[in-house]
């Protein structure tokens, strides 16, 4: 009886029920669509980490990763390989030579990392060779009779391989897509000009176009203007490994695209071989060895293992190589739960304010239940249950309009493409998908009845105190 009596005052003043169901739907909503973009996007920069750039583990020399000194290498022979192979956990192994030296074209040059490579091994454990921009070229796969070299989209352009200019294809192109005669009238002027330099064609075109036309379609001009020629050139120079300065050129075989300006800018890949030819370093010894293990949570146990093993080898997880993302993991549970205790303690409020003002306008009709025989534990019931079906209602319709939205949304992603440059920079794409685990919705739907239940303890207790005779008595 105390529940049915409890569900139907929630409805005598539908108006309030309303509102206040209506207030923790959203805040609810927000909660849970706020974590899960939160999570997408954290999710999405461990996965671009671990399969495009560092992996789980890796192993180097002594004082290798100080200094990069080319002399400072693992031997083949040493059976580090064999052994690593018989560690429970480790799933693959490949090792790589690597020396810090300046890439350059006629125009412009760089500092980077020259990384070389075991084309078919690295296709085990990164996914570089799938992240090729089209039209660019391929992963090693075109024979040469030239050194090949896979740079990234950003190191293209900062040594102007990369070039921007508008023709009638281009103009063509963005008709199509919807850009509006006037922007096209007002870049067609530029047909015709090769910009070697990405600022500079970005300056042109917003000198061109009003601020709100450049936020707009600023961004889509500048992918179809965006030129590349095959088969385009670089030149590497470094010190060997007796300190001698060598150089080469190399055959650009591929452009790959990887959403992190820091890595695409500075990480050259070639072959193996070649480099170590180049460098003059015994093909059986190496850098770093790249591991990858089955499971991300098994990373410091097998990590601590290692050391252990190997105490002449400086082995790091990915956690050290990456502390910021690391404490983005490890801290993020804290972090959803501060913002879910934020938006509960807003319901809360929220709640006790309701309750209070329906135990003050049924002061006279709490009064006569009690001269009737309704015990104290009764009426405290009662305004718990209408508590907790105002805040559960509430936090069912929040957390389903949540799940729609993040159903809806991960289809497709969201896209902020005018602030790719800046996310990208720190290693973040601009296009996440939010994402969020099943349990998530049953442990938020638990706290919600909880904070229900909490926010009615004072109003309930309020409504305790009322003495049934003076109760009775109030207008």
């Amino acid at each position: 009886m105390i529940w049915k009596t409890a569900w139907k005052n929630v409805w005598r003043n539908k108006v309030r029920s309303i509102v206040v169901i209506s207030s923790v739907t959203i805040g609810v909503f927000a909660a849970v669509f706020t974590i899960a973009f939160m999570n997408g996007m954290i999710a999405q920069r461990v996965d671009a980490a671990l399969d495009e750039e560092i992996s789980h583990i890796q192993i180097t020399g002594k004082g290798f990763r100080l200094n990069n000194d080319p002399q400072i290498v693992i031997d083949e022979n040493k059976e580090v390989l064999s052994l690593l192979k018989t560690e429970p956990g480790i799933t693959r192994i490949v090792e790589r030579t690597i020396i810090s030296g300046i890439a350059g074209t006629a125009v412009k040059s760089t500092g980077v990392q020259i990384v070389g490579v075991d084309t078919k091994m690295e296709k085990e454990i990164f996914n570089l060779h799938k992240k090729i921009i089209p039209g660019t070229g391929d992963y090693f796969e075109t024979p040469s009779r030239n050194e090949l070299a896979f740079i990234g989209q950003d190191l293209a352009k900062t040594l102007n391989i990369i070039k921007f200019s508008v023709d009638s294809t281009v103009l063509n192109n963005l008709k199509e897509k919807g850009i509006p005669e006037n922007v096209l009238n007002s870049i067609s002027s530029l047909s015709g000009v090769r910009f070697n330099n990405e600022n500079k064609f970005t300056k042109t075109v917003s000198s061109l176009l009003t601020s709100k036309e450049v936020k707009k379609y600023g961004r889509i001009i500048k992918q179809e203007a965006w030129t590349y020629r095959e088969g385009s050139r670089l030149t590497l120079t470094f010190l060997d490994k007796d300190n001698n300065l060598v150089g080469a050129r190399f055959k650009v075989t591929g452009i790959y695209d990887v959403k992190n300006t820091m890595f695409e800018g500075s990480m050259v890949f070639v072959k193996k071989s070649d480099l170590c030819k180049l460098a003059g370093i015994d093909t059986n010894t190496f850098h770093q060895i790249i591991i990858r293990i089955s499971n991300i949570g098994q990373t410091e146990a097998i990590t601590s293992d290692l050391k252990v093993k190997f105490p002449d080898l400086d082995i790091v997880s990915w956690k050290q190589l990456q502390p910021d993302l690391a404490m983005m993991t490890d801290y993020v549970h804290q972090i959803y739960g501060l913002f879910m205790g934020i938006i509960l303690a807003a319901l809360a409020f929220g709640i006790v304010n309701t309750m209070l003002m329906v135990v003050l306008e049924r002061t006279r009709e709490i009064g006569m239940l009690t001269a009737i025989g309704m015990n104290k534990k009764k009426v405290f019931s009662m305004i718990m249950l209408e508590s907790v079906f105002l805040s559960l209602i509430g936090g069912v319709a929040g957390m389903f309009v949540g799940w729609i939205a993040i159903l809806l949304s991960a289809k497709n992603g969201i896209n902020f493409a005018q602030y790719a440059q800046g996310m990208e920079a720190l290693g973040y794409s601009a296009h996440v998908y939010p994402e969020i685990g099943a349990g998530f919705f049953l442990l938020g739907t638990i706290l919600i009845i909880f904070t229900g239940i909490i926010s009615s303890v004072y109003p309930a207790l309020k409504a305790l105190k009322l003495n049934p005779v003076e109760a009775i008595r109030t207008e």
